[in-house]
């Protein structure tokens, strides 16, 4: 009998390799070997027990070990090694060689489960887009859209089977969609599954199609559909409504209709979460003397007081009347930004009249200015 080569040699290997290293040695040469890609090869066979036999050493850490340091004697099954030469379970990784033969096979090693073709399966989803002005999406609308999706063809009822006759059972696979295989291998046979090639997975055949829907069992139609868009709606913010998307299969479930909603800006507002923002600008006499002016909202106009001595930047807080929260419990705020407009092309008596007027006011009553000008001096003092 030949002498055995040495396991690194026959993976094409140096002795310092990683497990991970080992086993893409081992993968690659599997593949290469086996005799389901060879049939009818004994060299290409004899090479593939070779390979396994080496794997099934260096992929186990105390074989490894042994053989590292006693080379094949550590690991003859008449030393005690556990190595009977055989391809039973005496340590092999049907986990390796499982994904070897799903890549050969096509489908999964052993018994996997597989879904019933013919089970309840929900339609897919629709999408969709449409663009509402700021106060839809603050009080809320109804639109009109019009979407595309598939729909249970009415001629054949979504059977897909001409009128008159019904879709059969797959021979083949028994209406499971899948075929069992047996493939012959050095560890004996192994069965695997693979999408029946005669219904393509879907488990019955249909021999006489329909006309309509070319055996599909579904047709696309145009839709218009009415949707209701809730007060509060944000922009970016996706509607869902059930059951409108397209038709499920075998009596499953419609989809559902998802609807992108952008929302234009307003000249006027600004909203921030559930709250809106407005700026209004007032005259440099109502911010001295204060006054009673209107105020926009989005439920119109409403009159708000203007007190004295009002400074630019000045905020007023309106409760209540900012937009409608999604979840139905109250409402957001709106707050009022005071800019104060200087009037421009003043003429002469204008003028006079300001500069009177500014004689007439003490620096008492310019807080800021005040404040401003006294930390100024100390910042120029300390220079």
């Amino acid at each position: 009998m030949a002498a055995k080569r040495d396991y690194y040699e026959v993976l094409g290997i140096p002795k310092s390799s990683t497990d991970e290293e080992i086993k893409k040695a081992y993968r690659k040469l599997a593949k290469q070997y086996h005799p389901d890609l060879n049939p009818d090869d004994k060299e290409a066979e004899a090479k593939f027990k070779e390979v396994n036999e080496a794997y099934e050493v260096l992929s186990d850490k105390d074989k490894k070990a042994r053989y590292d340091q006693f080379g094949h004697a550590g690991v003859d099954p008449q030393a005690g090694g556990g190595y009977g030469g055989g391809y039973g379970a005496g340590g092999f990784d049907f986990g390796d060689i499982g994904d070897i033969f799903e890549g050969f096979f096509g489908g999964g090693f052993g018994n996997s489960r597989r879904s019933n073709p013919n089970a309840p399966r929900q339609g897919r989803d629709v999408q969709t887009a449409i663009t509402i002005d700021f106060f839809e999406a603050c009080k809320g609308t109804k639109k009109q859209i019009s979407i595309q999706r598939m729909e249970n063809c009415s001629e054949c009822s979504g059977t897909g089977s001409a009128p008159g006759s019904s879709p059969q059972a797959c021979p083949d696979c028994g209406g499971s969609g899948q075929v069992r295989v047996q493939q012959r291998t050095p560890f004996g046979a192994i069965t695997t599954q693979k999408t029946c090639s005669r219904c393509q997975g879907k488990g019955k055949i249909i021999s006489n199609p329909c006309q309509k829907c070319r055996g599909t069992g579904a047709v696309r139609v145009s839709k218009r559909l009415e949707i209701t868009i809730p007060a509060g709606i944000h922009d970016g913010q996706v509607l869902t409504v059930r059951g409108q998307g397209d038709a499920g299969t075998n009596g499953g479930p419609s989809g559902d209709l998802n609807v992108s909603i952008t929302v234009r800006p307003d000249v006027l507002f600004k909203r921030d979460g559930y709250d809106i923002w407005c700026e209004v600008p007032i005259t440099y006499m109502q911010a001295c003397l204060g006054d009673e002016i209107d105020v926009p909202t989005i439920d119109g106009a409403v009159k708000q007081i203007i007190k004295e001595g009002t400074q630019p930047g000045t905020v007023i807080q309106l409760r209540g009347r900012g937009v409608q929260n999604l979840n139905g419990r109250g409402r957001g705020d709106q707050y009022i930004e005071l800019t104060i407009e200087v009037p421009k092309d003043l003429n002469k008596a204008q003028k006079d009249i300001l500069r009177q007027f500014e004689a007439a006011v003490t620096d008492k009553q310019y807080e800021k200015r005040k404040g401003f000008f006294q930390k100024l001096k100390k910042f120029v003092g300390n220079e």
